[in-house]
């Protein structure tokens, strides 16, 4: 009789699990709704935004236009697939799939912070610059501007997610997270990923410090040239900053909530799904409340645009009842 044991070999799954959403008993309906009104509330502002009246040409709005795009996809991205773990138990998606909302989630983010990036140069330009604005601001250097932009963000995070993908996953196949995560998803790996930690953690560095430090000296050239400038200029150039400054503040503070507390929120699922939640939908639920806030031609375009609906819905109504 053989008395060696037999191993069995490890299958690779077919799907992920996404682990349960039941925060607190019978509480799962309530953050249902909660994340149903944001999400909402995300499409409608930047779906506003994004088909504002195309008659505001100003490079400013035309970047305001994209950001609010990105927002659009990177919020739909993950909302939707956490509507559906709030209503059970269990959420499972495919490795492939899994993949996908890997990639697309991390390559808006980055985008997004592009972008910001953009419009900070944007805002250089409107307060150091203001003669010359129109006459390098055309529509050629800023179409190259959101194409550099959404090419940083393709090359920042598709690297060490096909890496990812490419690693055996024959172990359980629990996420402890509220979507696919790519270091939450990297310890399902049954092989040795100290290269992927390294080559994710290069790329997020190049990420974070190059559109951290190009703000940061845009923003850096504006206060010197406020330093030359009188009191009534100082304030218009304040209120042409403000809004965008008052955005990267808060993407940057979410950003910082959301990669710090990484021990803290694996252990505990209520503040991981608040954290991910407010990462993944506050930042664009605000932008388009602030950037409206601060600037009357914005409002007024976004009125025009809600009122081109109305005729439609009224047709629509008097059809039905007829």
């Amino acid at each position: 009789m053989n008395n060696q044991t037999m191993q069995v070999p490890l299958q690779q799954p077919i799907v992920f699990e996404i682990e349960g959403f039941d925060i607190l008993p019978g509480s799962g309906p309530f953050f249902f709704l909660l994340a149903l009104l944001v999400y909402m509330l995300v499409l409608l502002g930047n779906g506003v935004v994004t088909l504002s009246d195309p008659r505001l040409t100003s490079p400013m709005y035309f970047f305001l236009q994209n950001l609010s795009f990105v927002d659009l996809v990177y919020t739909t991205t993950t909302i939707p697939n956490m509507l559906a773990g709030f209503l059970m138990d269990q959420l499972t998606i495919s490795i492939p799939g899994c993949f996908l909302q890997m990639y697309f989630f991390t390559q808006l983010a980055v985008t997004g912070r592009a972008i910001l990036t953009v419009m900070a140069y944007d805002r250089y330009l409107a307060v150091c610059n203001p003669l010359r604005y129109t006459a390098i601001m055309t529509r050629s250097v800023r179409m190259l501007l959101v194409t550099g932009a959404w090419s940083f963000g393709l090359l920042c995070t598709l690297p060490p997610r096909v890496l990812a993908f490419l690693r055996p996953y024959c172990g359980p196949n629990m996420v402890r997270h509220s979507w696919c995560d790519l270091s939450s998803v990297r310890t399902l790996a049954c092989a040795d990923t100290s290269i992927d930690n390294v080559l994710s953690l290069s790329f997020a560095m190049v990420a974070l410090l190059t559109t951290g430090v190009l703000i940061l000296t845009s923003y850096f050239l504006i206060a010197t040239s406020m330093y030359q400038m009188g009191v009534p200029e100082r304030l218009k150039a304040f209120s042409t900053c403000a809004a965008h400054l008052t955005v990267v503040s808060i993407s940057y503070s979410l950003l910082h909530i959301y990669c710090y507390p990484k021990k803290i929120i694996l252990h505990n699922l209520f503040v991981r799904i608040i954290v991910s939640v407010l990462y993944s939908a506050l930042t664009p639920f605000l932008n388009p409340m602030i950037y409206s806030l601060r600037n009357k031609e914005l409002r007024i375009a976004i009125r025009k645009t809600l009122a081109s609906f109305r005729p439609a819905a009224t047709s629509t109504v008097k059809a039905i009842s007829t």
